[in-house]
């Protein structure tokens, strides 16, 4: 593993497929300019919109999406975790909420379906039911082992409040541990940033969290705050409430002081 630079992408998607992927592919672009070898982009980065227009264009949205994302890891020669997008079940009328990381020549390294469904009711007064569209996957994410960006492992969103999850990803090597999300405004407030450190600091490992923002349709508000946090739990970037970029390093150096000064993982008890 080398230093590199990584990108969290933070974006306002809305119901309009071709509108996100333009946005998207600027802000890619973006982060390259700026130096990134590894760029994240947000939970349902490519369509955000009533779960009943995600259903009837489900079909074109996973079509187009893959193809847009081995596109652009190819044209712009960068390891892309592709957000999240529906990959339609078949005979379910439902569909996965699926990630998947795409190295520079357009191929699939990881896929994961998430396994945690956000059935809340908010108390802002929405209500979420994930479950009644989604099907929620029955696997733990895997890692993949890379010499120049380290070990990386996925999760989607509502996956941070379950630790467990990220202990497997731990348990598996994990250096660098991705969570693109959409997080409710509300929620995210109180509990986006201080879940994602604790992640970070527990594992002694990077988080990157790509995350939507703002108005996206209707009454759904995110809470944007892209991030990417130290071993340590030190946030080194903070994409703040527009869309945009949080960039910052990957230290190998970092992860071997963090995981030297303090060797938690070493002196688990229970497993």
């Amino acid at each position: 593993m080398k230093s590199y630079l990584a990108a969290a992408i933070q974006m306002s998607s809305v119901p309009n497929l071709h509108k996100n992927l333009i946005e998207a592919e600027e802000l890619i672009d973006l982060a390259v300019r700026r130096g990134a070898e590894l760029v994240g982009l947000p939970e349902n980065f490519s369509f955000m919109g009533e779960e009943k227009d995600k259903l009837a264009q489900a079909d074109e949205i996973y079509r187009e999406t893959t193809q847009f994302l081995r596109k652009m890891a190819q044209r712009f020669q960068v390891t892309i975790l592709g957000g999240s997008f529906p990959l339609p079940v078949e005979n379910t009328g439902k569909v996965y909420n699926t990630t998947v990381l795409i190295d520079p020549s357009g191929e699939e390294l990881l896929r994961y379906y998430k396994v945690h469904l956000f059935d809340v009711n908010v108390p802002d007064g929405n209500t979420y039911r994930e479950s009644s569209t989604v099907v929620a996957g029955q696997e733990l994410p895997s890692v993949y082992f890379s010499e120049k960006l380290g070990n990386i492992g996925l999760s989607v969103c509502y996956d941070v409040r379950f630790p467990e999850l990220y202990r497997h990803l731990s348990d598996k090597g994990a250096d660098v541990m991705f969570v693109p999300a959409a997080f409710t405004a509300f929620t995210g407030k109180d509990h986006w940033q201080v879940l994602l450190q604790a992640r970070a600091i527990e594992n002694t490992a990077y988080v990157i969290a790509p995350a939507q923002t703002g108005n996206n349709y209707g009454r759904r508000h995110t809470h944007g705050h892209a991030v990417i946090i130290d071993p340590w739990g030190v946030i080194l970037a903070d994409a703040g409430e527009q869309p945009g970029i949080a960039i910052a390093e990957i230290k190998p150096s970092r992860l071997e002081q963090v995981r030297r000064q303090m060797p938690s993982l070493e002196h688990r008890i229970f497993s």
